[in-house]
């Protein structure tokens, strides 16, 4: 793109101000300003700018609430772990474990997310919340794909893989690439690990206008985690599922500890459904927990927002005392490839934009990097979940959130969601796999621990146990190895400790 032809294109969007620091810029920095102007669309910059200033004069007043419009799930449309007969859960392990050995499923993760909330520069997939492996959650996620691999030959007697798909954005492709490339992908074939990158827009004033975080950079943010189905376009990812037979998908986000990859389960009970879209969700904790709800709006599946409804619509309960809205929104899906395809082509355009009000570190007049204390900018995000209202055949599968759920999202100190709770809930559900499988511990005098199957997410364990996902995938197989042993605290169950059994 040449200067004259990006600046034809600012002018037709109002956005002229981006290039008033052109004169100072030397020619490499020219060259590396007019690559970024080139991959914005005049006509789609202009529409981007106008909703931005739009949805942040919205987002200023009370939202719209929802409660009129809204029903719960079916009870016919909803599966749960804890409520289905040990026979029927069964029989949905058996019809995932098939589709997995026949190469029809894949994983796709969403990591576009930095660890700024934790505190560090990375991405999130890169962290180790300190247990005493010392893994990250993209080691842990690894091995889990591994040993799925593993069951599923073992159960249908066939060699299957299970691809691996990451959506990244521009801040975290490049390190998630050198960080697998120098761990050997933990072991999985580098060529079913597929990277790719989610669009990147521009971060607008309240007034509309882009923001410029450098003289020749323009302030840059991932359009949310509902940003995948462009991106499945734009990087040919669907092409790439169809070639290898992909025809379902679990996709899910970096941060949860206790993410079960393509679970079986899951995964079965959406085939035998029918259905082509599905979530998992947890028992809302309380009411007023703030996390999204799924349910019908004028019929459709949506996720409603807690802030979206009011008090005692979140209250209500029924006759047994359970919440009437209590499916709690987890970020954790099933598609079929068909569905994503269909979203891809038809509906994507339709998606919601939400509003994100940041502080955007931006230069002034004179050119000076400020940071800004309180929020000057907006963000617009999609979100993944949105695309619910054009399914067909739309599921929710109920799981137990001391078993499934546990998002890493702040630093130590915060009262949930920290590198510390998601620790102990991994730790919580290894010691009970344990003790269920027969093992007991032994204190540092070698008396016997006392076993406690249930433990606050504030404290540990009464005794340190961590398996690895290569041993087990969800405590299956454990009783040969751990019935009747003693064991000592803190206690790593690897593939070595079972090889010498």
């Amino acid at each position: 793109m040449s200067l004259e032809e990006a600046r034809a294109s600012l002018e037709s969007a109002g956005q002229t101000h981006v290039l008033q620091f052109w004169s100072e810029l030397s020619a490499e920095e020219k060259d590396v300003f007019l690559e970024e102007l080139a991959q914005l669309d005049a006509e789609e910059l202009i529409q981007h700018c106008r909703a931005a200033a739009e949805a942040a004069s919205r987002a200023s007043g009370e939202g719209e609430r929802l409660d009129s419009r809204m029903e719960p799930v079916s009870p016919e449309f909803i599966g749960s772990v804890s409520k289905s007969e040990p026979e029927t859960l069964k029989q949905w392990e058996a019809e995932g474990f098939l589709q997995i050995a026949e190469n029809k499923v894949a994983v796709l993760l969403l990591a576009g997310g930095q660890g700024t909330r934790l505190g560090v520069p990375y991405p999130k997939g890169m962290y180790n919340v300190g247990l005493p492996s010392g893994k990250t959650l993209y080691q842990i996620q690894a091995e889990r794909i591994r040993k799925l691999q593993e069951l599923a030959n073992e159960k249908n007697g066939s060699k299957c893989i299970i691809p691996w798909y990451i959506m990244t954005s521009e801040f975290t492709l490049q390190p998630t690439e050198k960080f697998f490339k120098e761990n050997g992908y933990f072991g999985l074939d580098p060529s079913n690990v597929v990277m790719f990158e989610q669009r990147m827009i521009p971060a607008v004033s309240f007034d509309g206008k882009i923001i410029l975080e450098k003289k020749n950079k323009i302030a840059m943010a991932p359009d949310g985690n509902g940003g995948l189905y462009r991106a499945l376009v734009d990087n040919k990812i669907l092409e790439d599922m169809e070639r290898r037979g992909v025809q379902y998908l679990h996709v899910y986000c970096v941060d949860n500890i206790l993410v079960k990859m393509a679970d079986p389960v899951f995964i079965g009970f959406c085939v035998m459904k029918g259905a082509d879209c599905g979530a998992k969700v947890v028992e809302k904790a309380y009411p007023a927990e703030p996390v999204g709800v799924v349910c019908r709006v004028d019929g459709v599946y949506q996720v409603v927002e807690y802030s979206e409804v009011r008090p005692e619509t979140a209250e209500q309960r029924h006759p047994g005392g359970e919440l009437v809205y209590s499916a709690g929104n987890i970020c954790n899906h099933f598609f079929t490839r068909d569905f994503l395809q269909e979203v891809a082509q038809k509906f994507q355009g339709q998606l919601k934009q939400h509003v994100a009000i940041k502080k955007v570190p931006f230069v002034d007049e004179e050119g000076n990097l400020v940071k800004p204390t309180k929020p000057n900018g907006i963000k617009m995000e999609k979100f993944v979940f949105d695309v619910f209202q054009f399914s067909k055949k739309f599921v929710a599968f109920e799981v137990l959130r001391e078993e499934e759920f546990s998002p890493l999202k702040n630093a130590d100190g915060a009262p949930v969601d920290t590198p510390t709770t998601a620790r102990r809930s991994l730790l919580a559900q290894h010691y009970r796999w344990a003790v269920q499988a027969g093992a007991n511990f032994l204190d540092d005098q070698g008396n016997p621990i006392t076993p406690k199957l249930r433990t606050a997410q504030d404290v540990d364990p009464p005794a340190l146990c961590e398996i690895s996902p290569l041993v087990s995938y969800f405590g299956e197989g454990l009783e040969k190895v751990l019935k009747q042993r003693n064991l000592k605290s803190p206690f790593l169950l690897n593939k070595s400790f079972v090889e010498k059994s």
